[in-house]
């Protein structure tokens, strides 16, 4: 079994449980994870004894997103990628179509699977947290999820998941302006399965759906799978998301002094993510759903 440092990988009879497992980061999607999820992925989906896959987190959290302090990713960020006065325009640019063409990648790289993928989030599940989550082929959430895309705060960019799922009027309601969305309200705008009382109930009722699911034969369960998969890439989803991705990087190699960009980062640097977050954040709190709804008590 490959021994991987940023995530647990767990034969559960015919289940593969994968474990997002950096909880002192609330389990940031850094430099490293984001390649053995996939490749947990990959083994999962050649081991003729796995059926089903179910992803989580450890500890408080399913994923805060990208750790803002890991460049070598989908969506980090970090002064490292700011254009410096003199570099060249081109490589700026192209640097950031090659990063971001990793969320095309890794998205459909879950879709193509023929195994399915359950996510059982709870907690915070933010940015690329959401993304890994909403693609996946069942999401589940305990009823302390909170989901959200506030990188759309500092020029970055929505996932075409959000449209797909939830419909055009409902994802730019959150995706216009970042703001976080508890269980019950992912629940009805058509982002999850089911919300669940708490991490155990949900944990409980995807093993059993998982248990169900491997009763059936393999090639049916790949077969029906496809069949969904290939219909969405034959309505468009594929150019959709390659659109996602090329817009995106259109925007994060923007570099306009209008948006305080600069600011929020050189703020993590120098007081983490408390002060990133403030500049970031503190102008639009409180948010309408989840556990910043109502103001901090000083």
């Amino acid at each position: 079994m490959t021994d991987y440092k940023t995530i647990l990988y767990e034969e559960k009879g015919p289940i593969r449980l994968i474990t997002l497992n950096r909880p002192e980061t609330l389990n940031a999607i850094g430099e490293g994870m984001e390649e053995e999820i996939h490749d947990a992925l990959d083994v999962a989906d050649d081991d003729d004894d796995a059926r089903v896959i179910i992803i989580t987190g450890a500890g408080r959290a399913f994923s805060s997103g990208y750790d803002i302090g890991s460049a070598k990713n989908a969506g980090g960020m970090n002064l490292d990628t700011m254009m410096e006065e003199g570099q060249n325009a081109a490589e700026h640019i192209s640097r950031w179509f090659k990063n971001d063409r990793k969320m095309v990648k890794n998205q459909t790289h879950i879709l193509e699977l023929s195994k399915p993928v359950i996510a059982c989030v709870h907690g915070w599940c933010m940015g690329g947290g959401t993304w890994l989550a909403l693609t996946c082929d069942m999401t589940f959430a305990s009823e302390d999820a909170t989901f959200g895309q506030p990188e759309v705060r500092m020029i970055s960019n929505t996932s075409f998941l959000w449209t797909l799922l939830a419909g055009y009027k409902n994802s730019l309601r959150y995706s216009l302006t970042g703001d976080h969305v508890d269980a019950k309200e992912a629940h009805r705008i058509g982002l999850l399965n089911e919300v669940f009382p708490d991490k155990d109930a949900m944990m409980q009722e995807a093993f059993r759906i998982a248990e169900r699911i491997s009763m059936i034969s393999p090639e049916t369960v790949a077969t029906n799978k496809y069949i969904a998969t290939l219909g969405l890439q034959a309505m468009g989803l594929r150019e959709a998301l390659t659109n996602n991705w090329l817009l995106s990087a259109i925007a994060h190699s923007s570099q306009r002094p209008d948006f305080n960009r600069r600011e929020m980062l050189e703020a993590a640097m120098e007081n983490g993510m408390r002060g990133f977050l403030g500049v970031r954040d503190g102008p639009f709190q409180p948010e309408p759903f989840g556990p910043r709804s109502k103001p901090r008590e000083e």
